[in-house]
């Protein structure tokens, strides 16, 4: 091993570090003992899948708890307008200049939504009663300030992870933040089995699925499918035809993660806007049934 790699390897090491030990730093004026409380009966749905690609900063609410998510919301936004807009389109075929402008209007959009998502934490914080301490404008912006330094940070680290470390920055902190949480999961399953909810069984059929899912990952990421080129050739008057596997190989998939983040988090928001206004103000699933069949 050369000393690049070993520098590059520690540095990466050392700002996943960094970040985990954020995870840990909660905002002011949380009252530790209540928010325990609120999340043990929160852990499904928005808020646990929230809580699992940030590293269970959310369970702790520390200054991490939005985590990379804006960002990688604003880089889906971003690249959703060089389809869309002639601006953006016209941005990405000036090259280099054109990549510096859209990362620079990402960062934007990352400020943007990190305010919007933090202001809504700290007035879900307020109304959950007894979380917060001393409620009111001064909690407010202290959250807001604290979440959206939090963000601009993390998004911070994982530039200098892909330009001085090794890998694409963003992903190892979402992998990082989701390899953290296996433990508390493995320990939770462990305990159920022990009491009797989980069956022997289900156990090992959930470790089955588990890593039948991660085969089928691998063999999709790495899985390319080969092109063989037809080559012609004279020779004495008579045509002989040769072939050859052209050099590249084309991947089969173009999308990126960040996509299947955002579709998983659009189908888990749905879910929990019908299952709050279907049993909040009883409306039930007939009366769309009957909406859309008129």
């Amino acid at each position: 091993m050369n000393n690049d790699l070993r520098n590059r390897i520690l540095f990466t090491l050392l700002i996943l570090c960094i970040y985990r030990l954020g995870t840990y730093i909660p905002l002011p004026g949380i009252d530790a003992l209540s928010l325990q409380n609120l999340m043990e009966g929160n852990q499904k749905g928005l808020l646990g899948m929230f809580n699992v690609f940030s590293g269970g900063a959310v369970s702790r609410m520390a200054i991490f708890a939005l985590g990379i998510m804006p960002y990688i919301s604003s880089s889906i936004i971003v690249q959703l307008m060089t389809g869309v807009s002639d601006y953006f389109k016209n941005l990405k075929n000036q090259g280099e200049i054109g990549r510096k402008k859209i990362t620079q209007y990402t960062r934007y959009g990352t400020v943007l939504l990190a305010t919007l998502q933090g202001y809504g934490v700290a007035v879900g914080l307020e109304n959950s009663g007894g979380v917060v301490v001393d409620p009111g404008v001064f909690f407010k912006i202290t959250t807001i300030i604290s979440l959206v330094a939090g963000t601009i940070f993390l998004m911070w680290l994982g530039e200098q992870i892909t330009q001085r470390g090794i890998g694409n920055g963003i992903s190892l902190i979402i992998f990082s933040g989701i390899v953290a949480e296996i433990p508390r999961a493995l320990a939770t399953t462990f305990e159920l089995g022990r009491t009797g909810a989980l069956s022997a069984t289900m156990i090992l059929i959930i470790f089955v699925l588990l890593l039948g899912t991660v085969a089928f990952i691998v063999f999709i990421e790495r899985a390319v499918r080969k092109n063989f080129d037809k080559l012609s050739k004279e020779t004495n008057g008579s045509k002989n035809l040769w072939w050859r596997v052209i050099a590249f190989a084309l991947k089969n998939k173009y999308c990126w993660s960040y996509t299947c983040d955002f579709c998983i988090s659009i189908i888990i928001a749905s879910s929990n806007f019908f299952k709050f206004y279907l049993f909040r103000f009883r409306i039930f699933p007939g009366f769309f049934i009957i909406i859309f069949t008129r």
